[in-house]
C-alpha cells in the first residue's frame, strides 16, 4: 500500500512529500475556476519524484467544454493520471451518470497517454452510480481505515480521510509498480 495526498488551492504549495509516492492536484472545476497554486503545487510533487495526477471536478452539462478547459490546464506529460471528481456541485446538482461516463471517455480519447480514473465518495458509488464506470480505475472516498474502503468494486485508489490534509493510499506493491501502471494503456 502506498501513501498519497491530494491538494486545492486550499493548501500550500509547499506541502510534505515525506513517505508518499503519489499527489493528485485539482486543477479545475467547471468551465471558469482554475487552481491558482497548480503550477507550484505541481513542482512539490514532481521535485519530491511523486507520480502526479490533476483532477477535474465535474459539473452537469457542457462536457466537451469542460474537458477542453481541464487538459488546457492539466500538463499534458505522458504517465501523469488524469481524474474527474464527480460529486455534488455548488449549486446541489451533479452531473449525470451518462455525463460522468462520457466526460471520462472524452479525456481517455484526448488524453491517450494518460491514464483516466473516476473519484468519487461512497455514497455517489453505492447509490447514485448506476454504471460502475470508473475508466482506468477507481479512486473511493470513504473515510475508513486505510485501504478498507467500504465496498465490493476494485479500486485503485483510496482517500481515507481529510484531517488535516486528503491522505491517500493506492493498492499497488511498490511506486515503480504505479509509474508501471499510470505510464502503461
Amino acid at each position: 500500500m502506498l501513501h498519497g495526498i491530494d491538494v486545492s488551492a486550499y493548501q500550500s504549495s509547499s506541502y510534505e512529500t515525506d513517505g508518499l509516492s503519489f499527489a493528485f492536484i485539482k486543477a479545475t472545476e467547471g468551465r471558469s475556476y482554475a487552481n491558482s497554486r497548480l503550477a507550484a503545487q505541481t513542482k512539490t510533487a514532481r521535485d519530491a519524484g511523486l507520480v502526479t495526477g490533476f483532477y477535474h471536478f465535474l459539473w452537469p452539462g457542457n462536457l466537451t467544454d469542460q474537458a477542453e478547459y481541464f487538459l488546457s490546464h492539466a500538463p499534458d506529460r505522458p504517465g501523469d493520471i488524469l481524474a474527474v471528481d464527480w460529486e455534488v456541485t455548488g449549486d446541489g446538482t451533479h452531473a449525470s451518470n451518462a455525463e460522468k461516463d462520457s466526460f471520462i471517455r472524452k479525456l481517455r480519447g484526448l488524453r491517450p497517454d494518460n491514464r483516466v480514473v473516476l473519484y468519487t465518495n461512497r455514497d455517489y458509488w453505492l447509490n447514485i452510480d448506476t454504471t460502475s464506470y470508473a475508466g482506468d480505475g477507481l479512486w473511493i472516498a470513504d473515510y475508513v481505515s486505510a485501504g478498507k474502503p467500504r465496498i465490493k468494486a476494485d479500486w485503485k485508489f483510496h482517500q481515507y480521510t481529510a484531517e488535516p490534509h486528503d491522505k491517500n493510499v493506492a493498492d499497488f506493491s511498490s511506486k515503480a509498480a504505479l509509474k508501471e501502471w499510470a505510464t502503461g494503456r
